[in-house]
């Protein structure tokens, strides 16, 4: 799965696929803004499977490869600039937002090789939001205590801070910002209460209140 790992819903909640403008490859070694490999200046053409009647997108083998590197470097040397990476199917290519580093850019540029990557700027890692994360996830039951319900808890991939699914996003923005600083990198949207689906009816047992027998489900 690639995007930020931390998404909690309450009760505790890819590679994520996303059409967009292309880029035209640009393997400048700039740290601040977007660049892109040279891969990027190829042609690439989409693939796709049917599944079901249904023509669908599918990532290449060589995309993927070069996503999985980049991803677990990322989670592991580069943590303190790798924000997320997400597939563009439609246009081929991996897209990745960091934290600028010199050190991570040439890595990025070595491992995609000839698929196109679109490195991206990020106002945070993801190891820097791992900490706010466990922070707001940690005072869950205080902010419940204060009236404030947080439905879900999740890193934005692309770094630009935690996002807090809450029902009163200005009572929520308050209180939290008041405890946690004005800068606190945590972005907050209206979200409705997880309600659970409903357990399926079995073919087989009869329902809580029936009295049918053994016997009885025999004839």
């Amino acid at each position: 799965m690639y995007r930020g790992r931390f998404r909690t819903g309450l009760a505790l909640g890819m590679v994520l696929m996303i059409g967009g403008c292309g880029e035209p490859g640009d393997d400048s070694p700039g740290l601040t803004g977007g660049w892109s490999t040279a891969g990027c200046g190829v042609p690439r053409t989409p693939g796709h499977v049917t599944v079901g009647g249904v023509r669908m997108p599918v990532t290449p083998p060589a995309l993927e490869a070069v996503m999985s590197r980049i991803d677990q470097a990322g989670r592991g040397e580069f943590a303190e600039s790798f924000a997320g990476i997400e597939v563009d199917q439609e246009r081929v290519r991996a897209i990745v937002y960091r934290v600028p580093s010199a050190a991570f850019d040439d890595f990025l540029r070595k491992s995609a090789e000839d698929a196109c990557v679109v490195v991206r700027d990020a106002g945070h890692s993801t190891k820097d939001l791992a900490v706010w994360h466990d922070r707001v996830l940690a005072d869950l039951p205080y902010w419940s205590e204060q009236g404030v319900r947080v439905v879900s808890i999740g890193a934005r991939h692309d770094g630009s801070g935690v996002e807090l699914g809450v029902r009163d996003v200005e009572e929520a923005r308050r209180q939290l910002l008041a405890r946690y600083g004005p800068t606190a990198p945590l972005i907050f949207v209206e979200a409705d209460p997880v309600r659970p689906l409903p357990a399926p009816t079995s073919r087989i047992a009869p329902p809580p209140d029936s009295h049918v027998t053994n016997s009885d489900r025999s004839r």
